[in-house]
């Protein structure tokens, strides 16, 4: 579907270009988001959440191998009703861990895609208005981004805008 609509798009665009002369621009986003200390930031706040919940699911493991580990010793000693109820408590045990894991790093509605969305977002404001500001000082019409879905086959280096809009943000533009 997106293969199909990034042709019709750009065969919409070749015609239009036939009729009128264009310009059109790239960024590399993944250049600015390494360099923008604004977006290092959020990436550090982010990567500083994803430890700390990595560490707790860590240590729940822990918890569960050496409760597991108690229980392996103790077999011997304990009667069928008893290891039932061992074997019941670790599995439950091991499903808390997983619905944890899922809640936190869950696809697509984990708490660490949705605090992504809220740490970046004022990034990604601040980031599309500077490619609108340089978009419109170098006379562009289109600006396309060299990271992203999009596939960018070929681009000749005098239409880059990367370090342009970089310089901007800097600035403060």
């Amino acid at each position: 579907m997106r293969r199909y609509l990034l042709f019709l798009l750009l065969f919409s665009a070749v015609t239009i270009f036939a009729q009128n002369p264009q310009k059109i621009g790239y960024v590399d986003s993944q250049i600015i988001l390494t360099q923008l200390p604004e977006a290092i930031k959020a990436q550090s706040d982010l990567d500083a959440l994803t430890s700390v919940w990595s560490n707790q699911v860590d240590s729940m493991k822990l918890a569960l191998q050496q409760q597991y580990a108690d229980v392996q010793k103790q077999l011997a000693t304990m009667t069928d009703d008893q290891k039932q109820i061992k074997q019941k408590e670790l599995i439950e045990k091991e499903q808390q861990i997983y619905a944890y894991q899922n809640q936190k790093f869950g696809q697509p509605n984990g708490e660490i895609y949705q605090k992504q969305e809220t740490i970046f977002e004022p990034v990604k404001k601040k980031i599309y208005a500077a490619i609108e500001i340089v978009a419109k000082e170098e006379g562009m019409q289109f600006v396309f981004d060299k990271s992203g879905d999009i596939l960018l086959l070929y681009a000749d280096a005098a239409f880059d805008i990367t370090f342009k809009v970089l310089d901007s943000l800097k600035r403060g533009k």
